[in-house]
């Protein structure tokens, strides 16, 4: 290993413990009470029926292991497989024997009683959210444990799906598994010189650049990337904010000052694409060709999806 790769190795090092969260595991007793997003949730004992309600946090249930018996299906696209799991989880859960709990994010409260869950995972936030069943699913004596997926790190979800499903270990065991591959690969790449910046092309007709906390840009700091979001000067041509800004793509060239462009979603299509819109031709990152693809699944990032993206990152810079 040559000298700057030492370095990154141990500057990745020193800010992975600055930056993840302090964990430990252990085994509580039961019964036990955990509070959530919606309430407080108390369980007599361990779960061995779990439910997701919420596609985007099945991943981390099934990085930790977790009893898993069945998952709602989002409406299938080319992110997902035929069925409508994720594609970056889908195979590890047709191995396990996970089913579809309901299918294209259409709650199903028969459904869910029909699978005599002793624990269902629910999101308070985005298109899979059913926050305005949670009356109902109490109602029915559905033991519901609600997560905000908008605002948290998988690994921090994961820590709390661990407390409340008596899983402390597997979670530390995943996140563990997780940052031994993002050091491993860190360690052997070469990086170019300069600047980064994560960019939403054209999804679904819409143009974005990330912000620094980001969890895509985190990942590729911890990958050694500097990645920089938009100009403060350009705050007024943000028409939609989250971790990404959203804006035209008239003041998209205006909003990139990264060296590097790393695409959103991006295929070696999206790629070309970008390389070839008249509008960006004169950004540094497509006069010297240095925009690389994330891959299709780094639109979420959890315990599947982020080895996919950090695998996506290596295969152009080792």
């Amino acid at each position: 290993m040559n000298a700057e790769k030492i370095v990154a190795a141990a500057a990745f090092a020193g800010s992975l413990m600055l930056s993840m969260p302090f964990v430990q595991a252990q085994e509580g007793g039961w019964p036990r009470t955990v509070k959530h997003v919606s309430g407080e949730l108390t369980l007599a004992a361990k779960p061995v029926r779990i439910v997701s309600t919420a596609p985007s946090l099945t991943g981390i249930l099934l990085a930790m292991d977790a009893p898993l018996i069945a998952s709602t299906a989002t409406t299938p696209s080319a992110m997902t497989d035929d069925k409508g799991f994720f594609s970056q989880w889908a195979d590890v859960a047709d191995e396990r024997g996970v089913d579809v709990l309901y299918r294209n994010l259409n709650f199903d409260i028969e459904a869910v009683i029909g699978w005599e869950p002793d624990l269902l995972i629910a999101a308070s936030s985005g298109a899979d959210s059913v926050i305005q069943h949670y009356a109902e699913l109490e109602a029915q004596g559905i033991p519901t444990f609600v997560i905000n997926y908008s605002n948290q790190s998988w690994q921090d979800m994961a820590i709390q799906i661990g407390e409340i499903a008596g899983l402390e270990k597997e979670a530390v065991a995943a996140i563990g598994r997780f940052d031994a591959h993002v050091e491993e690969v860190a360690a052997s790449l070469t990086r170019e010189k300069g600047s980064a910046s994560i960019v939403g092309y054209n999804i679904g007709a819409t143009y974005s650049v990330g912000r620094p906390e980001s969890p895509q840009a985190r990942l590729l700091s911890s990958l050694g990337f500097e990645v920089q979001g938009m100009p403060q000067a350009r705050t007024d041509d943000v028409t939609r904010r989250s971790d990404f800004d959203f804006i035209s793509r008239e003041n998209l060239s205006a909003a990139i000052t990264g060296d590097t462009v790393f695409l959103l979603r991006g295929t070696d299509a999206d790629v070309e694409a970008f390389l070839a819109d008249p509008v960006l031709a004169n950004l540094p990152a497509v006069r010297n060709k240095r925009v690389y693809p994330l891959g299709p699944t780094s639109f979420r990032i959890d315990y599947y999806s982020g080895r996919e993206m950090v695998d996506a990152v290596a295969r152009h810079f080792r």
